[in-house]
């Protein structure tokens, strides 16, 4: 499934750098009087933004996902109910039989 393929390349994009940011890519209060790196900043901010926006895509994504597998089950479900219908007037006829 090529959206299988495409959610694993896109996430090695999505965590690409996280050490950066973890590190201190996103300037703490501390470094503010030494002069904060609001390029570097912006930059980050871009990237967790880009970040988010691909992790809300994917959980609606996913979302359509189960949606389609819970409506395909409850279908299985009632095939199973008049299947076991259609068996059990079977079985009654074949107990008048004998």
């Amino acid at each position: 499934m090529s959206y299988r393929r495409d959610h694993r390349s896109s996430r090695s994009a999505l965590f690409d750098n996280l050490d950066k940011l973890e590190e201190g890519g996103i300037r703490s209060s501390s470094s503010f009087s030494g002069g904060v790196d609001d390029q570097g900043n912006e930059k980050s901010m871009d990237s967790l933004h880009d970040r988010v926006s691909f992790l809300k895509r994917l959980t609606g994504d996913i979302h359509e996902e189960v949606e389609s597998h819970n409506r395909m089950l409850d279908q299985m479900g009632s095939g199973m109910d008049a299947s076991r219908g259609i068996l059990s007037g079977t079985m009654d006829r074949f107990k008048m039989v004998h």
